[in-house]
């Protein structure tokens, strides 16, 4: 599977379903490269690092991550340069880490998520590492004649979702944030939706890029989101 051009400076590769694999995306500038998450396992993040090698486009200077879930960051371990995260992300992530201390733990998550088995199918064991860097609420990384503003957001989905702004490409990538809370039966937190849905119309931005999903007009997710948005 290759890259998907979705401007002069933005790519990514596709989300598969099969495996429930999120998309990574790539921002190219002139000085620094970024990608947006770092992928579900370290075959994920080999299979990107060739899609870009292929375009002879360099690997990640830094790498975003939207929020602490397995499929977005058990590939951390492998990536290329520099880690950043929100806060609250690595300590859900050193939680991770104590788990896993656990030889049971990769065979309870197996047992739990059909996907995680696929994904590790013939692993007995995970690498779980922490960000290089954590930011508190925001942060701006300057990649030379781009921009990225990450953030963090209230979102149904994880405590720690974070967003990440590219406003000369009007693109907002939004992660798994408008999901439910995976972790607590699909529960769809109404508030924290409303919230959501509140700082999305907020941004000037054309198009939102989820992780599961192909890239959408903001107005077509916004009203997406509306019809699931309950009022009293």
């Amino acid at each position: 599977m290759g890259l998907t051009r979705f401007t002069d400076k933005i790519y990514y590769l596709e989300h598969e379903a099969e495996v429930d694999r999120p998309m990574l995306a790539y921002i190219k500038g002139n000085r620094f490269s970024l990608a947006v998450d770092a992928g579900y396992s370290t075959s994920h993040v080999a299979d990107f690092y060739t899609a870009l090698q292929s375009e002879q486009f360099k690997l990640p200077d830094f790498t975003v991550i939207t929020h602490w879930h397995y499929d977005h960051t058990f590939g951390m371990c492998a990536i290329n340069g520099i880690s950043i995260a929100y806060e609250k992300t690595n300590e859900f992530l050193k939680d991770q880490q104590e788990q896993a201390k656990s030889a049971n733990y990769i065979a309870a998550l197996k047992q739990e998520d059909v996907h995680f088995r696929k994904e590790y199918r013939g692993c007995d064991r995970l690498n779980i590492v922490l960000s290089d860097i954590t930011f508190s609420d925001k942060v701006e990384l300057d990649l030379g004649g781009i921009t990225a503003r990450i953030f963090h957001t209230v979102s149904p989905h994880s405590e720690d979702s974070t967003c990440i702004y590219i406003p000369e490409e009007r693109v907002l990538f939004l992660g798994d944030s408008t999901s439910e809370d995976f972790f607590h039966n699909g529960y769809m937190d109404q508030e924290k939706l409303g919230i959501l849905m509140q700082m999305i119309q907020s941004v000037d931005c054309d198009y939102c890029i989820l992780s599961h999903c192909e890239p959408l007009q903001k107005e077509s997710l916004l009203e997406y989101l509306d019809s699931l948005y309950i009022t009293d």
